[in-house]
């Protein structure tokens, strides 16, 4: 791998046409050259359509250099891609949204920082998309709170593992730009380490996006080590193959800062462990449109036991009942929460509208609803809607 570049030399060849390949009796003493006359990536290659149907099946990612299919299995599966600006890695995204909106087993939810720049266009097909840092924590800890209740109701089952379907679907969590939650929701980082530990049997997955893999977000924490798919494309620097790839992957052939065009990639997954150059598909806005708009009455819904939990919040979850994060949105969001009860019409006001005003986790408002309505302060008048409660007096 190392006289790559030498070899190309000596073979007067054209620019990184050469390629290395474990033979097929998989000898330790044998590689196999390949020397490409033109490059089969050169062009653009148009998205055919989804590649599947359930989240149980590989998705094609995009063909490999001799025509085969990249497939990779998503499912019990964490999943990083990392890539520079303008190396394809939202265009990749995107591929992968298309694909999961056409599973009827599989629910999105999704945390766009950039205000939902990227992922906006899929919101018709996203249950649930976060794009402030507030949000993006109070997202994450609900996460949490479904993991360990399908994780409960496994053992209460002598089950081993959450099976997809329709009626109690997978449960993915798209992250964009993976840096920028670490950096503007660091405390929130402690939920998706429980995901990517504890995600796997409850079907509750990570795929985390980043254009800076950075050293301090990806060398920390159980995330990184627990993602069993790895895709590269094009990198700015030889450490960030290592970064994205895992450690010792540049010297073993993994080149991705020499991927020479957008949408170009290296995966390593079980079912890829050689560096094989592939290509993702194209979607235009188009066809993210038509996707987007086809799919969406198609979705399924959360199961009854994750949104049972949700409602619920049963004291001594092992999941934490608050995020930290979210102190910095409201000097005192016991006294927000209050007035936004007391504002409230007679037919109340939803859990959403006040978790978006105080800032605080889905899980903190319903804890301080249940201790309001125990204390008689507050009453729940239909299903999710809460107001005072009648002469209800001042908060304290």
């Amino acid at each position: 791998m190392a006289k790559i570049p030498a070899l190309e030399s000596g073979l007067g060849t054209h620019r990184a046409p050469l390629r290395v390949y474990p033979t097929p009796d998989d000898l330790a003493n044998r590689c196999e050259l390949r020397v490409l006359d033109r490059d089969p990536h050169a062009d653009a290659i148009p998205w055919p359509g989804p590649s599947v149907t359930s989240i149980t099946e590989p998705i094609d990612l995009g063909p490999f250099e001799d025509a085969e299919p990249c497939r990779v299995l998503f499912l019990r599966r964490h999943a990083i891609l990392g890539g520079a600006t303008g190396s394809g890695k939202s265009g990749g995204l995107n591929e992968l949204m298309a694909n999961l909106a056409a599973c009827r087993d599989v629910v999105i939810w999704a945390i766009d920082l950039k205000r939902g720049m990227e992922l906006k266009p899929w919101a018709a097909c996203i249950d649930r998309l976060a794009t402030t840092p507030a949000e993006a924590a109070a997202l994450l800890a609900d996460a949490v709170t479904i993991l360990y209740a399908r994780a409960e109701h496994l053992a209460d089952h002598g089950w081993r593992e959450w099976q997809p379907s329709e009626t109690a679907p997978a449960l993915v969590i798209i992250i964009d730009e993976y840096a920028e939650l670490a950096e503007q929701a660091p405390r929130a980082m402690k939920d998706t380490d429980t995901i990517a530990r504890l995600g796997r049997a409850p079907a509750v997955t990570l795929v985390a996006a980043t254009q800076r893999p950075t050293q301090k977000v990806m060398g920390q924490g159980a995330v990184r080590s627990q993602m069993n798919i790895r895709i590269a494309f094009r990198v700015q620097e030889q450490r960030d193959v290592d970064l994205v790839l895992g450690q010792g992957m540049l010297k073993a052939g993994w080149h991705a800062h020499k991927l020479n065009a957008p949408g170009k990639f290296l995966v390593s997954s079980p079912e890829h462990d050689i560096p094989r150059r592939a290509r993702a598909y194209l979607l235009t806005d188009e066809d993210v449109a038509d996707a987007a708009a086809h799919y969406a009455t198609a979705r399924p819904r959360l199961d009854d036991i994750s949104r049972l939990a949700l409602v619920t919040m049963p004291p001594g979850s092992p999941a934490t009942g608050e995020t930290d994060d979210a102190d910095d949105t409201a000097d005192d969001p016991e006294a927000t929460l209050w007035d936004a009860l007391s504002a409230a019409p007679d037919e109340g006001i939803s859990v959403p509208e006040l978790v978006a005003i105080t800032g605080m986790s889905r899980r903190w408002v319903y804890y301080r609803l249940r201790e309001l309505g125990a204390a008689r302060r507050a009453v729940q008048t239909t299903r999710g809607l809460w107001r005072i409660a009648p002469q209800g007096g001042s908060h304290e």
